[in-house]
């Protein structure tokens, strides 16, 4: 058990009061490796009863723990082993069922999320994997619950452009089947690049194969506390600026690890890691864009943002690293546009484009994240978006992701709302010249020298 000082429980209680310091998540993982069978009702069965009888007591034990120790666990959610591993000769159909009954079981344990509905198909797509893409659009639009990620991408295999070319359409079809709740469908589905197997957060979060039989992963959040820390120090150099982000950075990350470890041991489960990411939300001065406008930015987006963002991620890592042995996840920052303020103000003032934050992704984790679309986006650019974010990935040996919702009927200029944590967004303009040709060619994009490093 990690030894607190009284002066640490003082502490973590005026960044919970004041500062909008929460556990964003604590995700159980559950392999399903198991739950195979050549009989999809035996599977299908199996996969219910193994997740409702592991994340059983989840929710009551983190909402116990919770009220405890006053810091607030803002989700409780599962990740499971990619489905698309397990489905085998299973139809389509078969697989929209198995997105039914996973969705039963996240409702009937009162999660909010289960991350897994996915597929690895950076190098080539097997035929549970292709079924599985094939049932994408429909299982995401008659489900609530149930979260998508795709890897067509890592450094040391290149990127699938077949594989991106499919998701391009995919992504197009489930808006338009959740048009009416503006393409909401898309907001459970996220695109990867060098994806981690244990990452806490959604939508992409699964159970890697190098993990275990189950285990308990959390995400802290804590842009507010940054953000007041620094609302001290108005007048210090970057180096300054560097170390305040550094430490709180270390006092957040102890926060959590306490809360996570003390749930881990009460529902009997491995602790597995702590995610770091700085997980912006709507409520007022927890953004990321707003830490980067303290740094000394006017409008996030202007030139100088992609320094400050490095500065702030950089320090962030450090900070989370020396606090906990068992950093993981992406353990960075989010640049969710729907879900923060300060971007959504810098896209409608102009200061903030869709370039500039494919560019800003280059020094921060993930991607291009919660970004509204105009509806009549062709396939073949959300595809070329794709493409462009998983090079960046590629090449840097980082991971990069998509999350785009072309919202149905809805032009340059207008705000969507999609609720909770999801947030609001300006819908943005994209490239009006065509990437076709380059999406038709398909094939693979070779890994890049980097990825030679036996």
């Amino acid at each position: 058990m990690m030894n607190i000082a009284l002066s640490e429980m003082q502490e973590t209680i005026r960044m919970v009061q004041m500062e909008s310091l929460d556990i964003r998540t604590v995700t159980m993982g559950i392999s399903l490796r198991d739950c195979a069978d050549s009989d999809f009702e035996k599977m299908n069965k199996r996969v219910y009863e193994k997740i409702t009888s592991y994340a059983k007591n989840l929710t009551s034990v983190a909402e116990t723990a919770e009220k405890e120790f006053g810091i607030p666990i803002i989700n409780k959610r599962i990740s499971i082993t990619p489905i698309a591993e397990i489905l085998g000769d299973a139809t389509k159909e078969q697989a929209i069922e198995l997105a039914k009954t996973l969705d039963k079981a996240a409702k009937k344990l009162g999660v909010d999320f289960i991350g897994g509905y996915s597929a690895l198909v950076h190098k080539g797509i097997s035929k549970g994997e292709q079924t599985l893409l094939d049932a994408l659009p429909e299982a995401l639009s008659v489900t609530e619950r149930v979260c998508s990620s795709i890897s067509v991408a890592t450094t040391r295999t290149g990127i699938n452009m077949d594989a991106v070319q499919q998701m391009g359409l995919i992504i197009k079809e489930a808006a338009e089947r959740t048009k009416d709740a503006n393409g909401i469908a898309c907001a459970k589905l996220v695109v990867f690049c060098n994806p981690v197997e244990d990452n806490p957060f959604m939508a992409g979060a699964f159970h890697g194969a190098g993990e275990g039989e189950v285990v308990l992963n959390v995400g802290v959040s804590g842009p507010g506390v940054v953000l007041n820390a620094l609302r001290r120090y108005p007048d210090v150099d970057l180096g300054v600026v560097s170390e305040v982000i550094k430490k709180t950075a270390f006092k957040i990350t102890r926060a959590g690890e306490l809360i996570g470890r003390v749930v881990a041991e009460r529902l009997n489960v491995p602790f597995g890691i702590m995610d770091l990411s700085l997980a912006p939300t709507n409520a007022v001065n927890d953004s990321v864009a707003e830490i980067l406008e303290e740094i000394g930015l006017e409008r996030v987006g202007t030139h100088g943002t992609i320094a400050a963002l490095a500065l702030m991620n950089d320090a962030v890592k450090k900070g989370g690293a020396m606090a906990s042995s068992y950093v993981g996840g992406l353990s960075g920052a989010f640049i969710p546009v729907s879900e923060d303020n300060g971007m959504i103000r810098g896209i409608e003032e102009g200061a903030l484009t869709l370039s500039k934050l494919e560019a800003m992704t280059c020094v921060c984790s993930v991607g291009l994240d919660m970004i509204a679309v105009t509806g009549d986006v062709s396939p073949a650019s959300l595809s070329a978006m794709i493409a462009d974010e998983a090079a960046i990935g590629m090449i840097n040996k980082k991971t990069t992701a998509v999350r785009v919702i072309p919202v149905p009927g809805k032009k340059e200029g207008e705000m969507v709302e999609f609720g909770g944590l999801l947030g609001r967004a300006p819908v943005m303009g994209v490239n009006p010249f065509s990437s076709e040709k380059l999406i038709k060619r398909g094939g693979r994009i070779p890994a890049p020298l980097q990825a030679l490093i036996n």
